[in-house]
């Protein structure tokens, strides 16, 4: 019984001092970066937009989109906008915006989210792509600002979509222009008052040091090469004939 009690004691003993060396280890070894989610989280949404592009490059119905894109001087990708509610209701979602180089390439992605959607006549969709393209200067700096209201700070319009409307955008006076695909349905997704903010602890972590969103569009600094897929996407669409 003695010696039973003595083999227990050892291995409490052990444990406790198994204990103490691992939680001194713990200490001694450098914390994982704070923003050690938010660079994976920023990382999938750049995967994820650049789906939505190639979802909009190929969809038949998103012609004028394409179009439009050649004249964009950027685009904000929300590759999942996910709705709250029936018929009307709040929404939100997280993406990226690039922005044209002037040159036939893209400078970015910076990080942005979007919330207080009413939805309309999309009802009964559970999530949405949406595109925004800004068509002007005004639009541009307008997306430029940490945070901003759609059709408020810069003017919004809904994008044509389906057969027959080539040429519809040209038209188009408002500084922004919005796509949107959920499910195959096209129609009533209304961003119009929405806000945009920008997520700058993504962007710190995607870029791994304190940056702007005029840094990152506009100067097109600093580059990462796990956007240049995206960045491809979205050239190889300026390339298509119309």
């Amino acid at each position: 019984m003695a010696g039973e009690q003595r083999s227990m004691g050892l291995r409490i003993a052990r444990a406790a001092v198994g204990a103490w060396i691992f939680a001194v280890i713990a200490m001694a070894m450098p914390p994982v970066p704070a923003w050690a989610d938010d660079t994976q989280d920023a990382r999938h949404l750049v995967e994820m937009s650049k789906i939505t592009i190639e979802n909009f490059q190929a969809d038949p119905n998103m012609g004028e989109f394409r179009n439009a894109l050649k004249r964009a001087k950027a685009v904000l990708i929300l590759s999942q906008v996910v709705k709250v509610g029936f018929l009307f209701g709040g929404s939100g979602g997280s993406g990226v915006m690039m922005a044209s180089d002037g040159k036939g390439g893209w400078n970015g992605p910076a990080f942005y989210s979007l919330g207080a959607l009413s939805f309309g006549a999309l009802a009964g969709a559970q999530a949405a792509e949406v595109v925004v393209l800004a068509m002007s200067e005004r639009g541009l700096h307008a997306m430029l600002r940490t945070s901003f209201k759609l059709g408020a700070d810069a003017s919004l319009a809904l994008g044509p979509f389906g057969a027959g409307v080539a040429g519809a955008t040209a038209n188009l006076s408002a500084d922004l222009v919005s796509f949107a695909r959920a499910k195959g349905l096209y129609a009533g997704l209304s961003i119009d008052g929405a806000i945009v903010d920008t997520r700058d602890g993504l962007n710190r972590a995607y870029y791994e040091q304190e940056v702007t969103p005029t840094n990152i569009l506009l100067a097109g600094e600093p580059k990462i090469p796990h956007a240049s897929g995206l960045a491809t996407v979205l050239t190889s669409m300026m390339a298509e004939k119309q």
